[in-house]
Protein backbone atom coordinates (compact mmCIF):
# COMPACT_ATOMS: atom_id res chain seq x y z
CA UNK A 1 0.00 0.00 0.00
CA UNK A 2 1.34 3.45 -0.86
CA UNK A 3 2.00 5.97 1.91
CA UNK A 4 -1.08 8.17 1.26
CA UNK A 5 -3.37 5.13 1.24
CA UNK A 6 -1.75 3.83 4.42
CA UNK A 7 -2.29 7.19 6.12
CA UNK A 8 -5.95 7.23 5.05
CA UNK A 9 -6.44 3.68 6.36
CA UNK A 10 -4.92 4.71 9.71
CA UNK A 11 -7.29 7.66 9.96
CA UNK A 12 -10.32 5.51 9.13
CA UNK A 13 -9.38 2.87 11.70
CA UNK A 14 -8.80 5.56 14.35
CA UNK A 15 -12.23 7.01 13.71
CA UNK A 16 -14.02 3.67 13.75
CA UNK A 17 -12.25 2.72 16.99
CA UNK A 18 -13.29 6.00 18.59
CA UNK A 19 -16.89 5.60 17.37
CA UNK A 20 -17.17 2.08 18.78
CA UNK A 21 -15.47 3.12 22.03
CA UNK A 22 -17.98 5.93 22.41
CA UNK A 23 -20.84 3.46 21.95
CA UNK A 24 -19.34 1.22 24.63
CA UNK A 25 -18.71 4.07 27.06
CA UNK A 26 -22.19 5.55 26.54
CA UNK A 27 -23.88 2.18 27.16
CA UNK A 28 -25.19 1.78 23.62
CA UNK A 29 -23.03 -1.35 23.55
CA UNK A 30 -23.10 -3.08 26.92
CA UNK A 31 -20.76 -5.65 28.52
CA UNK A 32 -21.37 -9.02 26.90
CA UNK A 33 -22.84 -7.57 23.71
CA UNK A 34 -21.42 -9.03 20.53
CA UNK A 35 -19.89 -6.58 18.07
CA UNK A 36 -21.07 -6.76 14.46
CA UNK A 37 -18.86 -8.99 12.33
CA UNK A 38 -15.97 -7.61 10.29
CA UNK A 39 -18.09 -7.91 7.17
CA UNK A 40 -21.02 -6.09 8.78
CA UNK A 41 -18.84 -3.25 10.06
CA UNK A 42 -17.09 -3.03 6.70
CA UNK A 43 -20.37 -2.71 4.83
CA UNK A 44 -21.98 -0.38 7.38
CA UNK A 45 -19.10 2.10 7.32
CA UNK A 46 -17.93 1.67 3.75
CA UNK A 47 -14.42 0.62 4.73
CA UNK A 48 -12.22 -2.41 4.17
CA UNK A 49 -12.09 -5.37 6.54
CA UNK A 50 -8.40 -4.56 7.13
CA UNK A 51 -9.41 -1.17 8.52
CA UNK A 52 -12.04 -2.84 10.71
CA UNK A 53 -9.45 -5.30 12.09
CA UNK A 54 -7.11 -2.44 13.00
CA UNK A 55 -9.93 -0.59 14.76
CA UNK A 56 -10.89 -3.70 16.74
CA UNK A 57 -7.22 -4.23 17.62
CA UNK A 58 -7.19 -0.75 19.15
CA UNK A 59 -10.25 -1.61 21.24
CA UNK A 60 -8.61 -4.85 22.40
CA UNK A 61 -5.45 -2.96 23.41
CA UNK A 62 -7.64 -0.78 25.64
CA UNK A 63 -9.37 -3.88 27.08
CA UNK A 64 -12.74 -2.64 25.83
CA UNK A 65 -13.48 -5.82 23.88
CA UNK A 66 -12.42 -9.46 24.00
CA UNK A 67 -12.37 -12.21 21.38
CA UNK A 68 -14.04 -15.56 21.99
CA UNK A 69 -12.79 -18.36 19.80
CA UNK A 70 -15.36 -19.22 17.19
CA UNK A 71 -17.93 -16.78 18.59
CA UNK A 72 -16.72 -13.31 17.69
CA UNK A 73 -15.75 -10.13 19.52
CA UNK A 74 -17.65 -9.04 22.63
CA UNK A 75 -17.75 -5.95 24.82
CA UNK A 76 -15.62 -6.66 27.87
CA UNK A 77 -16.93 -6.55 31.42
CA UNK A 78 -16.46 -3.21 33.12
CA UNK A 79 -13.09 -3.15 34.89
CA UNK A 80 -12.77 -2.29 38.57
CA UNK A 81 -10.61 0.68 37.59
CA UNK A 82 -11.77 3.11 34.93
CA UNK A 83 -9.57 3.04 31.83
CA UNK A 84 -8.06 6.34 30.72
CA UNK A 85 -9.80 7.74 27.65
CA UNK A 86 -10.09 11.05 25.87
CA UNK A 87 -13.24 12.60 24.46
CA UNK A 88 -13.62 11.04 20.98
CA UNK A 89 -14.16 14.52 19.57
CA UNK A 90 -10.41 15.22 19.85
CA UNK A 91 -10.02 14.08 16.24
CA UNK A 92 -12.87 16.14 14.82
CA UNK A 93 -11.06 19.45 14.29
CA UNK A 94 -7.58 20.92 14.08
CA UNK A 95 -8.12 22.93 17.28
CA UNK A 96 -9.14 19.80 19.17
CA UNK A 97 -6.07 17.93 17.91
CA UNK A 98 -3.90 20.80 19.13
CA UNK A 99 -5.40 20.28 22.60
CA UNK A 100 -3.82 16.83 22.65
CA UNK A 101 -0.53 18.28 21.42
CA UNK A 102 -0.62 20.61 24.44
CA UNK A 103 -1.00 17.59 26.72
CA UNK A 104 2.04 16.12 25.00
CA UNK A 105 4.02 19.32 25.61
CA UNK A 106 3.40 19.13 29.36
CA UNK A 107 4.42 15.48 29.55
CA UNK A 108 7.38 15.32 27.22
CA UNK A 109 9.40 18.04 28.92
CA UNK A 110 9.58 16.02 32.12
CA UNK A 111 10.04 12.75 30.25
CA UNK A 112 13.04 14.21 28.43
CA UNK A 113 14.50 15.49 31.70
CA UNK A 114 14.26 12.01 33.26
CA UNK A 115 15.74 10.44 30.13
CA UNK A 116 18.73 12.77 30.45
CA UNK A 117 19.31 11.41 33.95
CA UNK A 118 18.75 7.72 33.16
CA UNK A 119 19.29 6.87 29.49
CA UNK A 120 21.89 4.23 28.72
CA UNK A 121 24.47 4.63 25.96
CA UNK A 122 22.61 2.02 23.91
CA UNK A 123 19.35 3.91 24.30
CA UNK A 124 20.95 7.16 23.18
CA UNK A 125 22.44 5.38 20.18
CA UNK A 126 18.96 4.06 19.41
CA UNK A 127 17.58 7.60 19.45
CA UNK A 128 20.22 8.71 16.94
CA UNK A 129 19.39 5.74 14.70
CA UNK A 130 15.71 6.69 14.90
CA UNK A 131 16.50 10.21 13.73
CA UNK A 132 18.14 8.68 10.66
CA UNK A 133 14.99 6.60 10.14
CA UNK A 134 12.90 9.80 10.16
CA UNK A 135 15.23 11.38 7.59
CA UNK A 136 15.02 8.27 5.41
CA UNK A 137 11.22 8.26 5.55
CA UNK A 138 11.12 11.89 4.41
CA UNK A 139 13.65 11.21 1.64
CA UNK A 140 11.42 8.38 0.39
CA UNK A 141 8.38 10.66 0.26
CA UNK A 142 6.67 9.29 3.38
CA UNK A 143 5.39 11.51 6.18
CA UNK A 144 7.64 10.00 8.86
CA UNK A 145 4.85 9.97 11.44
CA UNK A 146 5.49 6.39 12.59
CA UNK A 147 9.22 7.07 12.82
CA UNK A 148 8.69 10.34 14.70
CA UNK A 149 6.37 8.65 17.19
CA UNK A 150 8.96 5.90 17.57
CA UNK A 151 11.60 8.51 18.40
CA UNK A 152 9.53 9.98 21.22
CA UNK A 153 8.65 6.48 22.41
CA UNK A 154 12.38 5.72 22.80
CA UNK A 155 12.80 8.80 24.97
CA UNK A 156 9.94 7.59 27.16
CA UNK A 157 11.55 4.16 27.47
CA UNK A 158 14.84 5.80 28.45
CA UNK A 159 13.23 7.12 31.65
CA UNK A 160 13.28 3.55 32.97
CA UNK A 161 9.68 4.03 34.10
CA UNK A 162 7.35 1.58 32.30
CA UNK A 163 4.32 3.73 33.13
CA UNK A 164 5.57 6.39 30.74
CA UNK A 165 5.82 3.78 28.00
CA UNK A 166 2.20 2.78 28.64
CA UNK A 167 1.02 6.39 28.81
CA UNK A 168 2.75 7.35 25.57
CA UNK A 169 1.36 4.19 23.95
CA UNK A 170 -2.14 5.33 24.91
CA UNK A 171 -1.55 8.86 23.65
CA UNK A 172 -0.24 7.70 20.29
CA UNK A 173 -3.73 6.95 18.98
CA UNK A 174 -4.54 10.64 19.48
CA UNK A 175 -1.09 12.11 18.76
CA UNK A 176 -0.90 10.37 15.38
CA UNK A 177 -3.42 12.74 13.82
CA UNK A 178 -1.79 15.81 15.33
CA UNK A 179 1.60 14.67 14.12
CA UNK A 180 0.23 14.08 10.62
CA UNK A 181 -0.98 17.68 10.60
CA UNK A 182 2.29 19.13 11.91
CA UNK A 183 4.52 17.01 9.67
CA UNK A 184 2.31 17.66 6.65
CA UNK A 185 2.62 21.39 7.30
CA UNK A 186 6.39 21.13 7.78
CA UNK A 187 6.88 19.14 4.58
CA UNK A 188 5.67 22.17 2.60
CA UNK A 189 8.81 24.17 3.44
CA UNK A 190 12.44 23.08 3.51
CA UNK A 191 13.26 25.56 6.30
CA UNK A 192 10.57 23.94 8.46
CA UNK A 193 12.03 20.48 7.86
CA UNK A 194 15.55 21.66 8.65
CA UNK A 195 14.33 23.27 11.87
CA UNK A 196 12.68 20.00 12.95
CA UNK A 197 15.90 18.09 12.32
CA UNK A 198 17.92 20.57 14.37
CA UNK A 199 15.39 20.50 17.23
CA UNK A 200 15.44 16.69 17.34
CA UNK A 201 19.23 16.59 17.37
CA UNK A 202 19.47 19.25 20.07
CA UNK A 203 17.13 17.17 22.23
CA UNK A 204 19.19 14.01 21.82
CA UNK A 205 22.41 15.94 22.41
CA UNK A 206 21.01 17.29 25.70
CA UNK A 207 20.02 13.78 26.80
CA UNK A 208 23.46 12.48 25.83
CA UNK A 209 25.07 15.32 27.80
CA UNK A 210 23.11 14.26 30.93
CA UNK A 211 21.60 17.75 31.13
CA UNK A 212 17.98 17.45 32.37
CA UNK A 213 17.28 21.19 32.23
CA UNK A 214 18.47 21.44 28.64
CA UNK A 215 16.57 18.30 27.66
CA UNK A 216 13.37 19.70 29.20
CA UNK A 217 13.91 23.00 27.40
CA UNK A 218 14.52 21.41 24.01
CA UNK A 219 11.56 19.03 24.34
CA UNK A 220 9.12 21.83 25.19
CA UNK A 221 10.67 24.21 22.66
CA UNK A 222 10.33 21.59 19.92
CA UNK A 223 6.59 21.32 20.47
CA UNK A 224 6.12 25.09 20.81
CA UNK A 225 8.07 25.65 17.62
CA UNK A 226 5.88 23.05 15.93
CA UNK A 227 2.82 25.06 16.98
CA UNK A 228 4.46 28.24 15.66
CA UNK A 229 5.06 26.52 12.33
CA UNK A 230 1.35 25.67 12.23
CA UNK A 231 0.59 29.35 12.77
CA UNK A 232 2.99 30.38 10.01
CA UNK A 233 1.51 27.73 7.73
CA UNK A 234 -1.99 29.08 8.34
CA UNK A 235 -3.21 25.85 9.94
CA UNK A 236 -4.09 27.29 13.36
CA UNK A 237 -4.71 30.79 14.68
CA UNK A 238 -1.88 32.74 16.28
CA UNK A 239 -3.84 33.33 19.46
CA UNK A 240 -3.37 29.69 20.45
CA UNK A 241 0.39 30.02 20.16
CA UNK A 242 0.40 33.14 22.33
CA UNK A 243 -1.72 31.35 24.93
CA UNK A 244 0.67 28.40 24.86
CA UNK A 245 3.64 30.69 25.50
CA UNK A 246 1.91 32.36 28.46
CA UNK A 247 1.21 28.94 29.96
CA UNK A 248 4.83 27.72 29.59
Amino acid sequence: MTAPLRQEADRLSDRLALRLAQQIESGALRPGDRLPTEQQLSQAHGISRTVVREAVHQLKSRALVVSRQGSGVFVAAEPQHQALAFDPRVLESVDAVVHVVEVRRVLEGEIAALAAERATRNQIAGMRRQLKAIDLAVAEGRDGVAEDLGFHRLIGEATGNPQFRLLLGFLEQYLREGMRITRGNEARRSDFMQAVQLEHRALVDAIAARDPAAARHHAVSHILQGEQRLVEGGVIAGRRQRAARRAS
